[in-house]
């Protein structure tokens, strides 16, 4: 690790003696960005964690659709892919985490004003985030996540708009390629004590690829009411999504020759996806006397799936088979309570944060068989009946410590035991009664040193313990075939280091970061055999790397983003995996040393913007990313590819609101290339094509204030 970081100091002072990012230009010094991702307000740039933040209502407007992925491009240490596939979720992973989800998201902790979208059982999901109502989103790395609990290698919280006085009405509206479209209105008001905020959103498209149509609708409100030391905020939110199309993913030959085709299996059995969501939140937090403060959360919600898949008829002929279409209504509620404390200690300032979590999760799964005699695709007999839950508890204390004006020292700690249970409600001849449960409990702290070298340079070191546990999904099955949960699996348990400087001044921000992580009992692929894929813990893995990232004003109406990420995730330990699909027993070794699939090596993005509110406005970026191991195995990976894009706009200003015109053009190459991986998919259809050269226009509109 000593060499590693020698190596990457001299690359990063040869940066800076070439780049106009580690000029420290004469620009007028504005208010520093606060953040809440180590649960108190603090400076971005003083806190000793790595910690970006993406501002939503500033800068692009010109997306084509209402992807995170999309809004995260600039951040290092994070690889977000729009799957274009709506039927499945984006993909998401932090330092090489939850790279192993072929759907949902694993491994990263979610939330949207407070409220979970990580599921007790570790497994999340951004398609309920309502991106065109959101104010910033913040990403936490490295070991300061472990304190949100089971599966945080990484946090993404996403943060909308409060209500505004005098009150806006904000409308857009967008087209593109593959007869994608989107529309929003939004309106926003406050009133003395009380303001709120209310957005609805419509997007639908046709799709890049055959069998890809989709359409998505999200509403999403948020009250606050303050009265005295006491505020309360209300948060509603619901998400409809029918039928959405999934045309499966492509294996390399497909690719190669036609890569918006969708295989002949998604076309069959009519593969899609149904989701509708609704939850409801509350938080009420209140001071005394400015030391000390409680706040309150509790929230509810339902997440229903309907999900017809192409799992093969004859592959149903097993006692065993849950069928191929699955229906879950998912029900989930939770509380967290904290108290904040500020005092002294040896005369100088502490806060101390101390607080317990309740969340409860249920699953009533059904299994059907997706086909009735020689029709395909539609919901047969019944296969499966469960009942399952997870009940999560967690109790976490932080401190943070000024000893001096320039030193600051933070740890914490959290408790989390959580418990699975699994009932079995279909009991037939040659399939048992599985049902079944597990607890797994862990203590993971963490603790972090940074120290102000000047007014624009902070040092920070920090480390730490998580651990992920398996999550339903990867519960479901024994790898040996037999019937019943995998109760056999452990959770992965990971020790994670970084160290980084912090440069800020005005609006040039700039962070430099080296990070090391060491699991063991990684979680990974098993088998895969009619339908069903198993999972195994296989042993120790390492992921190491360093990240840079600067934005910077490059003149008076000129504005630099970069990003530079160099990941080697690799596992440490020797296992057998399967290579192909039947694979009823895992029988290729793996050897020691073997890259984890879904990493790549090497990210890269730089984008140039130039023009101010109104008048012309011009924006060009380009992202890099590196080749990418597809299986465990690591024989075949999807190669590297440079995309760029280009925009332009036009802003304009009345008395009576401002708004803006766009046009974008992604892929501006028109380059082929893998926007992302099914990693370990059983049928060896690994790759997501991305499309081609595609356009957008659009309009926005505010009445009655500016658009930030």
């Amino acid at each position: 690790m000593h060499a590693s970081a020698h190596r990457h100091g001299f690359a990063w002072i040869a940066l800076c003696a070439v780049a106009p990012a580690c000029a420290a230009p004469p620009v007028a010094t504005l208010p520093r960005v606060q953040v809440t991702a180590t649960r108190t307000p603090q400076r971005a740039d003083a806190v000793p964690a790595a910690v970006s933040v993406v501002p939503l209502r500033e800068g692009r407007r010109d997306l084509a659709g209402a992807a995170v992925a999309e809004r995260l491009n600039g951040v290092p240490g994070v690889l977000a892919r729009s799957r274009q596939n709506y039927a499945q979720d984006e993909q998401l992973s932090i330092r090489g985490f939850g790279t192993r989800a072929s759907f949902g998201i694993r491994g990263v902790r979610l939330y949207v004003d407070g409220i979970p979208a990580t599921m007790p059982d570790g497994q999340g999901q951004l398609s309920h985030f309502p991106l065109l109502d959101g104010a910033r989103i913040e990403v936490l790395r490295g070991p300061f996540s472990a304190l949100y609990g089971n599966a945080a290698g990484g946090v993404l919280q996403l943060f909308t708009v409060d209500g505004v006085a005098p009150a806006q009405t904000r409308v857009e509206a967008a087209a593109g390629s593959f007869a994608s479209r989107r529309f929003g209105a939004e309106r926003r008001d406050r009133r003395g004590a009380f303001d709120y905020a209310l957005g609805l959103n419509h997007f639908a498209t046709d799709g890049y690829r055959a069998h890809s149509r989709a359409q998505r609708t999200l509403f999403n409100g948020k009250v606050n009411i303050a009265a005295g030391a006491t505020q309360l905020t209300l948060v509603a939110n619901a998400l409809w999504a029918p039928d959405a199309l999934d045309p499966l993913g492509l294996d390399r030959a497909q690719f190669d020759t036609a890569p918006a085709q969708a295989v002949d299996a998604a076309r069959r059995f009519d593969t899609r996806k149904s989701v509708t969501q609704r939850q409801f939140g509350a938080t009420l937090a209140h001071d005394f006397g400015g030391d000390a403060q409680l706040r309150v959360l509790a929230y509810g919600g339902r997440r229903d799936t309907t999900q017809y898949l192409a799992i093969p008829v004859a592959a149903q002929a097993s006692p065993l088979s849950g069928g191929g279409v699955i229906d879950l209504a998912s029900p989930y509620a939770g509380v967290d309570a904290r108290w904040t404390q500020s005092t002294t200690l040896a005369g100088e300032p502490v806060e101390f944060v101390v607080g317990a979590s309740l969340d409860r999760q249920q699953q009533d799964r059904r299994g059907y068989e997706n086909f009735v005699g020689t029709q395909l695709g539609v919901r047969g007999a019944l296969r499966l009946s469960q009942d399952d839950r997870v009940r999560a508890t967690g109790a976490y204390a932080q401190a943070t410590w000024h000893p001096a004006s320039d030193w600051m020292l933070m740890a914490g700690v959290r408790r989390s035991d959580i418990r699975f249970r699994s009932r079995d409600r279909y009991v037939a001849p040659g399939n048992p009664d599985d049902s079944g449960a597990v607890r797994y409990r862990a203590t993971t702290p963490v603790a972090a040193v940074g120290w102000q070298v000047s007014p624009d340079w902070h040092w920070f070191a920090a480390a730490g313990r998580g651990f992920e546990t398996p999550t339903f999904n990867e519960l479901a099955y024994r790898s040996d075939g037999g019937s019943g949960p995998n109760l056999q699996l452990r959770p992965a348990r990971t020790r994670s280091v970084e160290a980084g400087v912090k440069f800020a001044r005005g609006e040039a921000v700039s962070e430099f970061v080296l990070f090391r992580a060491d699991t063991r009992d990684e979680l990974t692929a098993a088998t895969s055999s009619g339908g069903r894929t198993t999972f195994q813990n296989a042993g120790a893995a390492r992921r190491q790397g360093a990240e840079w990232s600067a934005q910077w004003p490059l003149g008076s109406r000129w504005r630099g983003e970069f990003a530079l990420t160099w990941m080697q995730a690799e596992f440490r330990d020797g296992f057998l995996a399967c290579a192909g699909t039947p694979c009823p027993v895992a029988d290729v070794p793996v050897a020691a040393g073997t890259r984890i699939p879904g990493v790549p090596r090497r990210q890269a993005y730089a984008a140039l913007q130039w023009g101010d509110d109104t008048g012309w406005q011009l924006r060009i970026d380009a992202q890099h990313v590196g080749t990418v191991s597809v299986n465990n195995v690591d024989d075949e990976r999807a190669p590297a590819y440079t995309v760029f894009g280009a925009s332009t706009g036009y802003g304009f200003a009345r008395a009576d609101g401002e708004g803006r015109v766009f046009l974008a053009v992604g892929n501006l190459l028109d380059r082929r290339y893998a926007g992302s991986v099914i990693v370990n998919e059983g049928n060896r259809r690994y790759y997501e094509p991305s499309p081609g050269r595609n356009v957008t226009v659009g309009v926005e509109w505010v009445w009655g204030a500016g658009l930030r």
